[in-house]
């Protein structure tokens, strides 16, 4: 009974739970089995025992790729294949990775079906397209409702290419939205801004609004840089990563939260690193507006090159009137060339223009040109100092990479014009006194593990103060480094003596003309031509060192050669009682042979003179023997002198190259070289190590003596000094001692000078030299930025795109240097002396004179207070004794802007400059400048 009432009872229950049991497994595996979303098994099963079968036997099925080999007991054997699959596609069998070869299918709960798990994850219409990085220093709140984070403390977010730090962050999931605020301390004041970062694009701000979706945004009380602009805005909508709106804005280039200048406008559109446009706008000075409005406002941003025009600047001259200087139009032509057009011009007719392309392939070449005309008119006709002169220069760098083409090389310097023109450049005395001008265009050629070398070149130099311009047209040189031909190709151990014998060739040629600056006439070209040729074939033998390496032996042997194609004959004049010079053109050749042999060695010397201080002496003696036999006294002649006497000349001298000697020489040459040094400890110093002083770098003597002359057989003495006082003044001394007393043309009799009735003295010097150099500046106040200002004015001087404008830059610094303090240094100064005389004869020969030159150059600097500084530079001549050139300048440190002033009292043009302009490059011509030159004849 009991047994009945609990079938009734739990019966339906049972019946129940089995149908749905039964009704769910059913449907999940109908749609396991139906699913398409997987085909590629995730994971297999694999039997460990075999299936019992009572179907035909098969051949046991190998293990599939992704099916376990673990099994240890192997599938029997069957007898046949099974040729017709009986089982439909929708059996889970056909889904697994099974190759198609194999028609082979295990019945029933065969191990082999695949397992896959066949759910899908279905994303969120406002979830984002990438994750976001956050994190934050102090919280991170999540509202799950509301689907937002807030982050507080120092945060930051990543997402995509942009960056976000702010004191609070909130993510609106919903919306997209990101909003970023600043914090404030209680009186208000702002303690950290939003800062916004964009691919290039920064923000800095109050507020921070962003939409990952739209990828916009929208800022309140923004400063945003472009380049070298700061555009400051009261609302910023930034609407891609290029451009932005701002409502209420101001642009400058000064990089403080509240500028010191700028220019404000209600509407700004900024395309970053392109452009910034504005509506109307009007300036302000410390917050002050000026009554100065413009209808727009266009501010290019864009970096490297761009053509547009070049602003001119205005100056006074008292001797051109009124002018505007660099005037002119720069253009880009194409990847690899650009150009730059402008002049000067001014009231009184005065006018220059200057044409300057400039090219640059990397890894290829690079150079510029440079070509003016200048036309200068001082006062009116009919003034008593009236003065018209036209003029022109030419200028032109070239340097190619040597990756370009291995083994050849060109390069080219050239620096020509009229004798005139840099003496009429205004305000630039460096110009002013530069007489000698030289140019060089040279092509080279070396070959690949050959020993010959090919240089052609063009060459020319000029005399600005006498008018005489030399081209050298082409001048050639082909050399052959030193070959062994007695050398083994292979060989072991030492090499036998003979192999050590070299030798080598270099020879010139080269084609001269020679002409002045205001007689250039094909006729006087042709007249004026000559070439010569140089031919030096020397011969050498390395031999090992003697005496344990004390001594080194180096004889030689060298032949040499000399083309021309005219000499100088002179003949006495007794009409005109002078002496007149003949040239008598032909082919002309002068050989020389000589044979030598050197000894050198070192000797040192220490004296200990104290405890951990000693002095050490080093002398460097050289010992030679020449010969030389004389192989031109066919070139060689006596003449009358206006004294009535007869001297002996050099028909060879005075062309591209100079004869050889008439005399046999058999000389002995010495010399001998010294320097000393000192050993110490320093006091402060507690590592205990010894430092070297060097007290003197070198001093010492030169000269030979000719065993087979017949007169003066000492030469003279050359002497010489040079050191390095404590690493801070360089000084060099020379000096040219004469062992004969002086004939009545300023010469060398043949009489010693010590067997004179004056005494006994040593020599006589008939010219020296000294020079003295020395710099001090104080320590900068940031290393690392006297550091880089100094690299980064390296580079621009040494860059060879900008060879053309290099010596004009020099210029406008040595014209301008009040705009070039470093107020980084608090001061520095430097000084330079040179003395040099020497005796020499008159053009007339009737005795001799002495000239002498000596002259001194300083500069210095000295900030008066952090902000402004005082600098002048200047040459004086003892001589003539007068202050050649002098300019002094004042400068005033302004953050953003900066104030110069200079002055150049004395030389040819005095001057007065002063000039107040922005430091930024952008703004290099919103300038005030206001400048007065005076002319002062010779």
């Amino acid at each position: 009974m009991e047994l009945r009432k609990f079938s009734s009872k739990y019966f339906s229950t049972v019946s129940l739970l089995a149908a749905i049991l039964f009704t769910v497994t059913w449907k999940a595996a109908s749609q396991r089995i139906e699913t398409t979303y997987f085909d590629t098994p995730l994971t297999f099963s694999a039997d460990t025992v075999p299936v019992k079968s009572k179907l035909l036997p098969v051949k046991a099925v190998p293990p599939r790729s992704g099916i376990t080999s673990s099994d240890t007991v192997p599938l029997p054997s069957r007898a046949q294949e099974i040729k017709t699959d009986t089982i439909p596609r929708t059996d889970t069998a056909s889904r697994i990775n099974i190759t198609s070869s194999d028609t082979t299918l295990l019945p029933g709960s065969d191990s082999l079906r695949q397992k896959t798990d066949t759910f899908s994850v279905r994303l969120s219409k406002d979830s984002f397209e990438e994750p976001i990085k956050y994190n934050a220093e102090d919280s991170a709140v999540v509202k799950v409702k509301s689907k937002k984070i807030v982050l507080y403390g120092k945060t930051k977010t990543d997402y995509q290419n942009m960056s976000l730090e702010a004191p609070k962050v909130e993510i609106d999931q919903q919306t997209q939205v990101m909003t970023a605020f600043n914090s404030r301390d209680s009186t208000g004041a702002v303690v950290e801004d939003a800062k916004f970062a964009d691919g290039e694009q920064n923000f800095t701000s109050d507020t921070i609004q962003f939409n990952f979706k739209t990828q916009k945004g929208l800022t309140k009380n923004t400063i945003t840089q472009s380049g070298e602009m700061f555009v400051h805005g009261e609302v910023v909508k930034k609407v891609d990563s290029v451009v932005t709106f701002v409502k209420r804005g101001y642009f400058t280039t000064c990089n403080l939260d509240e500028p010191h200048f700028g220019f404000r406008s209600n509407k700004i559109k900024v395309i970053n690193k392109k452009v910034a446009v504005s509506g109307p706008t009007h300036p302000e000075f410390e917050g002050v507006p000026l009554p100065v409005y413009l209808p727009f406002g266009f501010f290019p941003l864009s970096q490297g090159r761009h053509s547009g025009m070049l602003p001119p600047q205005f100056a006074t001259n008292d001797q051109m009137g009124l002018g505007l200087e660099g005037l002119g139009y720069y253009q880009v032509i194409n990847d690899y060339w650009d150009a730059k057009v402008y002049g000067n011009f001014y009231s009184y007719g005065s006018w220059s223009a200057n044409v300057n392309p400039t090219y640059r392939k990397r890894y290829h070449y690079s150079g510029s040109f440079n070509f003016g005309l200048q036309r200068t008119k001082r006062n009116f006709k009919g003034d008593p100092d009236y003065y018209s002169n036209n003029s022109y220069s030419l200028t032109w760098s070239h340097s190619a990479d040597s990756r370009a083409r291995p083994g050849t090389s060109f390069s080219a310097n050239v620096n020509a014009s009229s004798t005139s023109y840099n003496k009429n450049v205004p305000n630039n005395a460096n110009l002013n006194f530069q007489n000698q001008l030289s140019s060089s265009i040279t092509y080279s050629k070396s070959w690949v593990d050959k020993p010959y070398n090919l240089t052609v070149s063009a060459n020319h130099n000029q005399n600005n103060q006498t008018g005489i311009v030399n081209l050298s047209l082409p001048d050639m040189g082909f050399t052959v480094s030193t070959i062994y031909p007695f050398q083994r190709k292979e060989f072991a151990g030492s090499k036998r003596w003979y192999e050590q014998l070299g030798i080598g060739y270099n020879g010139t040629f080269r084609n001269q003309i020679s002409f002045y600056d205001t007689a250039f006439k094909l006729r006087n070209l042709l007249d004026t031509a000559q070439w010569g040729a140089q031919h030096n074939i020397p011969i050498t033998l390395s031999l090992p060192p003697i005496l344990g390496g004390a001594i080194v032996l180096a004889p030689s042997v060298s032949y040499s050669q000399v083309w021309l194609d005219k000499q100088r004959l002179l003949k006495w004049n007794d009409a005109a009682n002078k002496v007149d010079t003949v040239i008598n053109k032909g082919f002309f050749l002068d050989q020389q042979v000589s044979f030598g042999l050197s000894f050198n060695t070192a000797l040192f010397g220490t004296f200990n003179f104290k405890k951990g201080k000693a002095l050490r002496h080093i002398i460097r003696p050289t010992l030679g023997l020449s010969y030389a036999p004389s192989l031109s006294d066919k070139y060689y002649d006596r003449v009358r002198v206006v004294t009535g006497d007869t001297i002996t000349y050099a028909k060879l001298q005075g062309g591209i190259f100079n004869g050889y000697g008439n005399v046999t020489s058999g000389s002995i040459s010495f010399g001998i070289d010294n320097n000393l040094e000192m050993k110490y400890k320093p006091r402060k110093d507690t590592s205990g190590e010894f430092k070297k002083l060097r007290l003197i770098d070198g001093f010492g003597f030169n000269g030979s003596y000719n065993l087979l002359g017949k007169t003066n057989k000492l030469s003279h003495i050359a002497l010489y000094f040079r050191n390095n006082l404590f690493e801070k003044i360089n000084l060099n001394a020379n000096a040219d001692l004469s062992p004969y007393l002086r004939n009545k043309f300023g010469g060398d009799s043949t009489e010693y000078i010590w067997k004179g009735a004056s005494g006994f003295r040593v020599g006589r010097i008939t010219s020296g030299s000294i020079s003295m150099s020395t710099s001090f500046q104080s320590k900068p106040k940031d290393e690392e930025k006297a550091k880089k200002q100094k690299d980064d004015l390296d580079k621009q001087l040494n860059d060879p795109v900008l060879a053309g404008d290099r010596q004009r830059l020099l210029d406008y610094m040595r014209q301008n240097p009040a705009e070039f303090v470093d107020f980084n240094i608090p001061w520095q100064v430097s000084l330079s002396f040179s003395l040099y005389f020497a005796e020499q004869a008159k053009p007339d020969y009737t005795g001799f004179e002495t000239v002498t030159s000596a002259s001194t150059n300083f500069s210095g600097s000295f900030s008066l207070t952090p902000k402004w500084n005082l600098s002048a530079n200047g040459y004086y001549d003892f001589k003539t004794k007068k202050l050649q050139t002098f300019t002094m300048s004042i400068s005033r440190e302004m953050h953003c802007w900066q104030l110069s002033i200079n002055v150049a009292p004395v030389g040819l043009y005095r001057y007065f400059n002063f000039t107040i302009s922005p430091k930024s490059g952008l703004l290099q011509d919103l300038r005030i400048n206001r400048t007065r030159s005076f002319y002062t004849p010779y």
